[in-house]
């Protein structure tokens, strides 16, 4: 054994500090020796390299006496080099370790993280060392503190940013801090978050990632951070100051009374397809951390569309992810998660499993099964869109409702039945388990798609900054241009987009469920036609503040406000069409344009496009009127009879960005591609005469 190494021991996995050096376990199946690999402080020359003494199981470790915190560190691999079986061990390729906690620099491509050029090659003896980020000797540090307040699902409203578009372009944060988690802790960016009544940021990825090998030939490169290789680690570019900058972040926006949760990619790595670069998980054990084709086993399966996907259900894959997921809430405070393409995290060989280890995992694991945890329900594969099948307690994207509302907007023919299920929380997704309908998360626009403004001025992706002739990206966008395609100087044309953003806007936040936002939707961002922004880092995806639609967002504000003030607007319970309270009105009514109830003829007009909902939380005392209205043509609309004693006054007109009068009314006319919320409010007595 060699001078100052030990045995060890085989947990915790990674690299742990104590007083006299660092263990070291690393998990591999198949590895026939684990070496740690020391570097000196630059990360540039190897200064040590030390074989793991002992294997318990499947898990090499040892002691190694006086590493400490702060020096840099990769891992290499022996074993065999037989991709037919699954194996591709090649000690010629430094490994950054899967629980590593810091890096000294971001990811780059080069031809040597390659292992081989080709299949059929024996593997690539070039040192890949020059070329890898070097993994940090971290310190325990103390347990990061949660939000105070307890959080619920009822009152929440979630906006979608990255770290580096939201703060890049904001000439109110110092420009140091841009695009940073410093940048997002800065006062002028939770300023903006606090006055539009965000209570849930739902952060992009941040843990580090790697670009996909065509994106450099290109002069372009990962933007978006779905290609992730370090799963406890951030990533540089966006924390320089590592978890304790995320730490001091997250805990701003506790002060703000902003939850925040991260968006994980755990269904795959950035060590992509068989041809991709060997860097991690591949080179310590591929056969292990990767579902593989039993009947070739050079050749991944791809249910997640990105080149390989993880093998969640085994024990090791499986400890990888709890134990990242642990990390993030341990180490930086926050409130929770949202699983990509969380389909595949559930699936088994033969498929998705609503009982899968990852899931059964989560809902018994004490730290992690409290926390706001959000699903987005598909993959790429057979089986794959699983909508309303995760746990109870788990929210899900609801793609449903974004269909929707664009179709219903566009002016399809045949919606309200469609559109009054969205709006009233897809109870036949989710209350049929039993589940509230705050678990439906409502979206009209997200990262991945059109932004709102170019939802209203494109019917066609203008993906061509991304280098692959326009045809990544859907063609199925459910948008319309308002007769001109794409940028415009026409005042009325310029009038009528943004009179749409608003409309959708509003529809999103008077529906049941909970309401997410897409970062810079508020202030008109467009992204030039672009729906697949993954590899822009630049303009056309970072936020202009300069660009800023202030009337839009002021209107937003407003809006946010009101779902607020209404219980009637955020109460999760399914609705029934019954009073809750007897004697009192239903909890909902639908209605015509007369403002009476809609009869089965008028649920089947294909000509209909006018839908008038009241909401009614009796235990609250509160009613609302919500008119949706997708006509080309203005339509008077006439409100029901009010309960004794009360009044109609419109509260909100998507129409007009401007506060509107405070005056009582029994009727109104929507303009075209408009939403109206209207407050049921008490008629003061009038008083009597001597």
């Amino acid at each position: 054994m060699q001078d100052g190494v030990g045995i060890g021991a085989p947990g915790p996995l990674g690299v742990t500090p104590d007083n006299a050096g660092v263990n070291v376990a690393v998990h591999s199946a198949h590895a026939e020796a684990i070496h740690l690999c020391l570097f000196d402080e630059n990360g540039a020359e190897e200064t040590r390299r030390i074989r793991l003494p002992v294997r318990t199981g499947d898990v090499f470790h040892g002691h190694i006496a006086g590493v400490q915190p702060g020096m840099r560190y990769g891992l290499r691999a022996e074993g065999p080099w037989r991709p037919e079986d699954g194996h591709r061990f090649n000690p010629a390729k430094l490994l950054v370790d899967p629980y590593a906690l810091a890096l000294d620099r971001p990811f780059t491509l080069d031809h040597a993280l390659f292992d081989a050029r080709r299949l059929g090659q024996p593997f690539d003896a070039v040192d890949s060392a020059p070329f890898v980020p070097k993994a940090i000797v971290t310190a325990p540090a103390p347990i990061a503190a949660r939000l105070a307040r307890p959080i619920t699902w009822r009152r929440q409203v979630i906006y979608e940013l990255h770290v580096r578009g939201f703060t890049k372009l904001n000439p109110d944060i110092p420009e140091a801090l841009r695009g940073t988690f410093a940048g997002l802790a800065h006062p002028a960016a939770i300023a903006h978050l606090k006055a539009l009544g965000i209570t849930m940021v739902e952060l992009l990825p941040v843990a580090a990632w790697l670009d996909e090998r065509h994106l450099p030939p290109l002069g372009l490169n990962n933007y978006w951070g779905y290609n992730p290789i370090a799963y406890c680690a951030p990533d540089p570019r966006l924390a320089p100051g590592g978890l304790a900058e995320i730490r001091d972040c997250v805990a701003a926006l506790h002060e703000a009374d902003i939850a925040v949760i991260l968006d994980v990619v755990f269904n795959h790595s950035g060590e992509s397809d068989e041809l991709g670069p060997t860097v991690s998980m591949r080179g310590l054990d591929n056969a292990s951390y990767y579902r593989l084709w039993p009947d070739d086993r050079r050749y991944y399966t791809n249910e997640a569309g990105c080149g390989n996907v993880l093998a969640v259900d085994r024990p090791a894959v499986l400890r990888l992810v709890m134990d990242a997921l642990r990390i993030w809430v341990e180490r930086t405070g926050i409130d929770g998660f949202r699983f990509d393409l969380a389909t595949t995290l559930a699936r088994r060989a033969d498929g998705f499993d609503p009982a899968a280890p990852f899931l059964a995992a989560m809902e018994q694991d004490p730290l992690l099964r409290d926390l706001i945890l959000i699903a987005e329900p598909w993959d790429v594969g057979m089986g794959g869109y699983q909508l309303g099948r995760f746990p109870p307690g788990w929210g899900e994207w609801n793609d449903r409702y974004r269909d929707t509302m664009r179709r219903f907007f566009r002016g399809d023919a045949g919606m309200l039945g469609e559109l009054a299920t969205r709006v009233a929380g897809s109870a036949d997704i989710f209350a049929g388990r039993h589940r509230p309908l705050s678990r439906s998360v409502n979206f009209v626009t997200a990262h991945d798609g059109f932004t709102l403004a170019d939802l209203v001025s494109y019917e066609r992706k203008e993906n061509h900054a991304n280098g692959e002739r326009n045809r990544d990206g859907t063609d199925d966008n459910k948008s319309w241009n308002n007769g001109v395609e794409g940028p415009t100087d026409d005042p009325a044309i310029i009038a009528r987009r943004r009179a749409d953003m608003a409309a959708l806007l509003a529809a999103l936040i008077f529906s049941r469920g909970t309401p997410m936002l897409s970062m810079g939707d508020e202030l008109a961002r467009s992204q030039n036609g672009n729906n697949n922004a993954y590899a822009q880092d630049g303009p056309i995806a970072w936020l202009d503040w300069a660009k800023a639609d202030r009337d839009l967002f002021d209107f937003a504000c407003r809006i946010i406000e009101r779902r607020a003030a209404h219980p009637a607007l955020h109460d999760p319970r399914p609705l029934t069409g019954r009073a809750t309270v007897a004697g009192d009105a239903p909890d909902v009514s639908w209605l015509d344009a007369d403002g009476a109830e809609l009869d089965v003829a008028g649920w089947n007009a294909a000509e209909a496009r006018t839908l008038l909902i009241r909401f009614h939380a009796a235990e609250a005392d509160d009613q609302v009127l919500v008119l949706l209205h997708a006509g080309a043509e203005a339509k008077r609309v006439t409100f029901p009879v009010p309960r004794p004693g009360r009044a109609w006054h419109v509260a909100i007109d998507s129409a007009v960005l401007v506060p509107v009068p405070r005056e009582t009314v029994t009727s109104h006319l929507a303009q075209p591609r408009s939403v109206v919320l209207v407050e049921e409010i008490a008629i003061p007595p009038i008083l009597a005469g001597p």
